[in-house]
């Protein structure tokens, strides 16, 4: 869990600085920074995401191509049916009504940012390392890289960013927490499996920044778990 909790202070982190940083420029000049260089920034930093998404997709073995296609729908129904992409955006809406931060991008940036930093290979396998060898090295590396990411976000998207930590918290610690019981199941071949499936999930979000289309990523998340359901059933029968 060492991992994780470095991992959601470093973007607390880069929240603060941001925060700070964007008083200061106001106090210093007077003036918020122009919107035109929120937007193209942000515009850069969607580019970024969606060129991780490119990596981590282009990561698929000809094997697999029929399990992620499965995958992705059978995901996105049972998420659809769940309706996760609502009761995020429920949540981060009671967190900024609770808050009375009077900011409308609350609820977007949580949403946005806790996808961003929850879906991904260095996530899952950081958790992994860290639940199964105790080894922090690679959430110690996405602490790094999330950390300024927070800078830039928060910058951009507001303090909406800052509440995606406690995503990051309870998402790659129910992974190191629950690695231990699913040792026999977490194989490299399994991993290799929702690597391209989370990069699809990343392409698409990158398309939302963008504002290209809307595609409800958060209801194609259960498309992770079908590969670790298949491995449960193949390794019982």
């Amino acid at each position: 869990m060492l991992g994780t909790i470095v991992n959601a202070g470093a973007i607390l982190g880069g929240c603060i600085i941001a925060l700070v940083g964007k008083k200061c420029i106001k106090r210093v000049s007077g003036e918020k920074i122009k919107g035109d260089y929120e937007s193209i920034i942000l515009q850069a930093l969607s580019l970024c995401v969606f060129l991780i998404g490119i990596k981590n997709a282009m990561s698929i073995k000809g094997d697999d191509f029929l399990l992620v296609i499965f995958s992705m729908v059978i995901g996105s129904m049972l998420g659809e049916w769940i309706n996760i992409e609502g009761k995020l955006e429920g949540l981060g809406d009671t967190i900024e009504n609770k808050f009375d931060m009077g900011e409308s991008k609350v609820s977007k940036a949580f949403v946005t940012t806790s996808l961003i930093y929850c879906i991904g290979a260095m996530a899952i396998l950081g958790a992994l390392e860290d639940g199964l060898k105790n080894n922090h090295e690679i959430l110690y590396a996405k602490s790094v890289l999330d950390g300024i990411s927070s800078i830039i976000f928060t910058s951009t998207m507001g303090i909406g960013v800052a509440f995606s930590a406690l995503s990051v918290l309870i998402y790659q610690g129910s992974i190191s927490l629950g690695a231990t019981y699913l040792k026999g199941v977490l194989t490299e071949n399994l991993i290799g499996q929702i690597t391209p499936i989370g990069g699809l999930l990343i392409i698409a979000l990158s398309f939302n920044m963008l504002k290209v289309t809307k595609i409800k990523v958060g209801n194609m998340l259960p498309a992770l778990l079908v590969p670790v359901v298949y491995s449960v059933i193949i390794l019982i029968f």
